[in-house]
C-alpha cells in the first residue's frame, strides 16, 4: 500500500503584487516600455506557459538580485485556430477558442507579476505603469482572492 501525500495551500504561501494591464499594443512591445519604464530587464523565456485546459501564454521574466524581487509579465489571452470539417454547415472554415489565464478577468490583456518581500513597493510600480502612453489603465488584483490562483504559480 502507497502512501498518499498532500500539500497543504498552507504549504505554498507565495507573497506576490499582482497588477493588470489594459493595453492594445503587443506583448513585445509591452515590455519594451515597462523595462524603459520600470529599469527592469524582461526578456521572454524559453518555454511559454500550457495550461492543460488550453492556451499556451508566453511569458516575460526577470530576476532583480540588487532588490530581491522577480518579475513575469504574461498575456493573460491566447486564441487557437482550429479548422472543424465534421459535417457542418461552413465545413473547412477555421473557428477561434479563446483561453484565459485568469478567467476573473476576461478583460484583462496582461498580468505583470512581482515577487517580493517589502512593503509598500506596488503603489510606486503601479504609478510608473501608468505613464506608459499606450497602458489604457492599470490596477492592482487581490490574488488572495482569485479562484484561478494555481495559474500564476511559474
Amino acid at each position: 500500500m502507497a502512501a498518499i501525500h498532500k500539500i497543504s495551500e498552507d504549504f505554498y504561501e507565495e507573497t506576490f503584487t499582482l497588477i493588470a494591464l489594459h493595453s492594445s499594443i503587443e506583448d513585445f512591445m509591452l515590455v519594451y516600455a515597462l523595462n524603459s519604464c520600470l529599469k527592469t530587464k524582461l526578456k521572454r523565456s524559453v518555454n511559454d506557459l500550457d495550461l492543460s485546459q488550453g492556451g499556451s501564454f508566453p511569458i516575460f521574466d526577470w530576476r532583480d538580485e540588487v532588490n530581491d524581487r522577480n518579475y513575469t509579465f504574461v498575456s493573460n489571452n491566447d486564441v487557437k485556430e482550429e479548422v472543424l470539417s465534421i459535417g457542418n454547415l461552413f465545413q473547412d472554415q477555421p473557428t477561434f477558442t479563446k483561453y484565459h489565464l485568469v478567467p476573473e478577468y476576461r478583460d484583462v490583456d496582461y498580468f505583470l507579476k512581482i515577487e517580493h518581500d517589502e512593503l509598500d513597493v506596488e503603489d510606486n510600480i503601479l504609478k510608473s505603469v501608468l505613464t506608459i502612453p499606450k497602458v489604457i489603465t492599470a490596477y492592482l488584483v487581490d490574488a488572495s482572492k482569485l479562484k484561478s490562483k494555481n495559474n500564476l504559480i511559474f
